[in-house]
């Protein structure tokens, strides 16, 4: 897009993710982990609005709350926008209006995905041109899900996560998504899971991490019912001894016909694989009925895109 067509602002739509797979290895010298998982992009989106403006603002509203979304330099939409600007020699700045749609701190990727849109968002508006590849290089200093969210689909994600491979995936996994109205700290989660592998009874993480075939055989024959059976993640250990009730929704969602119900990456946002959408919607009524919000989305969706 060019720096005229864009003068008035541009409109980018980045997507929420699941993680199909996670594989978390032992902690490093350093405090971080290396992952291996299979994420796949889902129909649930961020909607960001890049406005020019001589400072950097946003605002940051939509159907979740976010209360606790930053609304300053700590917003990872903002920094993701400064980025840009550091590498083209931009001189201006941007205002920012995201509408939230993925919840916020559920495990779903929703700051990656606001991040994702306002790197697409203001290379457009300034006309930078950058192309997919130098994109990629800023979104991995923001994230190891935000990669992820600028490219979309399905993909194999190794390293901290951000080695990003693309997988085939053949037609359309049906999936319903219970929010939670707390969220959990990503960091404690992992910190619960290390302390959880100190005891004899639970195993340690492997050496190096690596997705399970089998998952990758689901998604190139478009199997769900493959797929749920090789699906995991291994921090659901830890994020259901920190939030026991969600044991109960787990339950809930598998007795009403989903082939299998996990932790979205650090939770507390609940997935649940169903076979079709049909079956989708009656594991969505169920859950509905007995007060829960259940959300049916799907994927693979394509990633950060501007939008007329």
């Amino acid at each position: 897009m060019s720096q005229a067509l864009a003068a008035d602002g541009v409109r980018v739509r980045a997507p929420g993710k699941l993680n199909l797979f996670f594989q978390v290895g032992g902690v490093q010298p350093d405090g971080y982990h290396d992952v291996a998982s299979a994420y796949q992009a889902v129909s649930l989106y961020e909607d960001v609005w890049a406005t020019p403006s001589d400072e950097f603002t946003v605002a940051v509203t939509g159907t979740v709350d976010v209360s606790g979304v930053p609304a300053d330099d700590r917003n990872l939409a903002v920094r993701a926008a400064r980025l840009v600007a550091q590498r083209i020699d931009h001189a201006g700045g941007v205002h920012l209006d995201i509408v939230k749609h993925v919840p916020v701190a559920g495990g779903m990727g929703g700051g990656s995905a606001d991040a994702a849109a306002a790197l697409v968002a203001c290379d457009a508006l300034w006309g930078a041109e950058l192309g997919t590849a130098e994109l990629l290089k800023l979104a991995s200093r923001l994230g190891a899900d935000v990669p992820f969210a600028l490219l979309g689909g399905t993909a194999i994600g190794t390293g901290r996560g951000d080695q990003l491979s693309p997988a085939l995936a053949k037609g359309r996994f049906d999936w319903v998504v219970v929010p939670s109205d707390a969220g959990l700290s990503t960091p404690e989660v992992y910190a619960h899971l290390d302390e959880l592998r100190d005891r004899p009874d639970i195993a340690g993480g492997p050496r190096v991490p690596a997705v399970d075939p089998g998952v990758l055989q689901a998604l190139r024959a478009g199997d769900p019912v493959a797929l749920a059976e090789h699906a995991r993640n291994d921090l659901q250990i830890a994020a259901l001894s920190l939030r026991p009730d969600l044991r109960a929704v787990l339950e809930l969602g598998e007795a009403s016909g989903a082939l299998t119900g996990m932790v979205s990456g650090s939770g507390p946002t609940l997935a649940f694989l169903a076979a079709d959408p049909e079956s989708a919607l009656e594991v969505q009524i169920t859950l509905s009925a007995a007060g829960y919000e259940a959300l049916h989305v799907h994927g693979p969706v394509t990633g950060a895109r501007v939008l007329p």
